[in-house]
């Protein structure tokens, strides 16, 4: 297998910064990387599209079934039956309410040891961030090249990346679309004509999922973007999600 053409490399690398490549292909692709700059090269690439996506995802708090099941474990529902307490001395209940409290507490740093060492040895896969390639429809000859849109996992984050710089005038700008396969488009907002734009959350009801979404599009807009909340410049590039 030829690892130095530009699309072969570049289809891997896409798979395998995006987490895709998993197993076997996986452990392969990393023993060929170190010898292969075209392979180097197209990572470094796929990594400089897809990695502005980290700056814009949300920690995520652990589920209250979680602590339940922590406590459930710690303090089970049926303790051993004990004296009724005005039948034991003050002495008595202090003692067992003190063991009872270290046992407790060694418990929960038992619990918690095994937790990390089980997130360490199993971490959860990552979800693979959806990519949108959006080419240049022809309708304006001077705006030419391929815009990248790339979700998050989740699908509530976005970035958009020009792959080569577009010249659309200093009166123009270029916003961009999303739109389902009957509904009118959607401003997901303005974008550079050279580098990566990072979008506002939330900009898809939803998420990705939920939106439905169909295609994409970018349009060329006066300043400020299109007045009437639908596209009024020409539609210079496209794409299908």
């Amino acid at each position: 297998m030829d690892y130095a053409r530009p699309t072969l490399a570049d289809a891997l690398a896409s798979q395998y910064v995006a987490g895709t490549l998993r197993g076997g292909a996986r452990a392969r692709f990393e023993a060929l990387l170190p010898s292969h700059p075209a392979l180097q090269r197209a990572v470094r690439e796929w990594q400089d599209r897809l990695m502005p996506l980290t700056t814009v995802i949300a920690p995520e708090a652990p589920p209250a079934a979680v602590w339940k099941g922590i406590e459930g474990k710690l303090w089970p529902a049926q303790a051993p039956a004990q004296a009724p307490a005005a039948l034991q001395t003050p002495a008595a209940r202090g003692g067992w309410q003190a063991v009872a409290w270290w046992r407790g507490l060694a418990g929960f740093a038992s619990l918690a040891a095994l937790t990390c060492a089980v997130l360490l040895a199993n971490p959860p896969a990552p979800v693979a961030p959806v990519v949108v390639v959006l080419q240049s429809t022809g309708n304006e000859a001077a705006v030419t090249g391929t815009v990248v849109a790339s979700f998050s996992g989740d699908g509530r984050a976005v970035t958009a990346r020009t792959l080569t710089r577009v010249s659309v005038g200093q009166e123009k700008v270029l916003q961009l679309w999303w739109a389902t396969a009957s509904g009118p488009p959607q401003s997901l907002g303005l974008i550079k004509p050279d580098g990566v734009t990072v979008l506002a959350k939330d900009l898809l009801p939803g998420g990705l999922k939920r939106s439905q979404i169909d295609h994409m599009a970018v349009s060329v807009e006066p300043p400020g973007g299109s007045p009437t909340g639908q596209p009024t410049g020409p539609v210079v590039f496209y794409g299908k999600l």
